[in-house]
């Protein structure tokens, strides 16, 4: 955030404001646990509803991104690769890590919802099963340790689903998981352990940020599956 880091995810601050100052407007943006009660009923609404969400757990979310959320009061879910944190080693592209107090801090603002990342980032397809459950039991003790309560919601690493025995650990031990989609969740008819999300980039403007808002733009994320496929072919995080 605030274009620390050359990446397309890594927006302007000045941009990142406007889109939130959008959401806010609309009166539509929920936290996810709501987002998860309402999506579970049968009936549709008037217009569609939207939970923010950052992943990873790196420094500019409390010192950009989180001032912005918080004069908008705009709810968050925070994903977390708890290793980064707890060692304090940077994430690719040197994104600086948050510090538990940071974290703890954020949490305590009211709006923000730290879920698990898994530990060490890793990708779950990749993993035997005692290792998949020592990724997701590891950040789940030390975010209920430093934050104070423990994870309740799950982002899959570069939104990769796990093996068959990966999802099965992830149902067990939260109440959503998340990948990608850059579509809609149907009220009454989402599993919530494979919940679309539509990630935002500095090229969409504003122009496509209210499209993916509307939840449109599926094509385009029908493409980054297939690129991001074969990228990440050999990676283990």
């Amino acid at each position: 955030m605030g274009r620390r880091a050359p990446i397309e995810v890594d927006l302007p601050l000045a941009l990142f404001e406007e889109q939130i100052s959008f959401l806010a407007a609309t009166n539509r943006t929920v936290g996810l646990s709501d987002g998860l009660e309402r999506v579970a009923a049968a009936a549709a609404v008037p217009e569609p509803l939207v939970a923010v969400t950052f992943d990873d757990g790196t420094a500019d979310f409390a010192e950009v991104a989180l001032p912005v959320l918080e004069r908008h009061r705009v709810p968050v879910t925070l994903y977390v690769a708890t290793e980064f944190v707890d060692s304090g080693r940077s994430f690719p592209d040197d994104g600086t890590p948050l510090s538990w107090r940071a974290l703890a801090d954020a949490h305590a603002t009211g709006i923000v919802d730290v879920g698990s990342h898994t530990h060490r980032h890793a990708l779950l397809d990749r993993l035997a099963p005692l290792l998949v459950d020592d990724e997701l039991d590891r950040s789940i003790d030390l975010i209920g340790t430093h934050v104070g309560a423990a994870p309740t919601h799950f982002a899959y690493p570069k939104a990769v689903l796990g093996s068959r025995a990966a999802e099965n650990a992830v149902r067990a031990r939260f109440r959503s998981a998340a990948l990608a989609g850059t579509r809609a969740n149907r009220y009454g008819a989402t599993d919530p352990y494979r919940l679309a999300r539509s990630p935002v980039q500095m090229s969409d403007g504003m122009r496509w940020f209210r499209r993916k808002a509307a939840g449109g733009l599926a094509f385009e994320d029908s493409l980054r599956r297939t690129i991001n496929r074969r990228r990440y072919s050999t990676a283990t995080t």
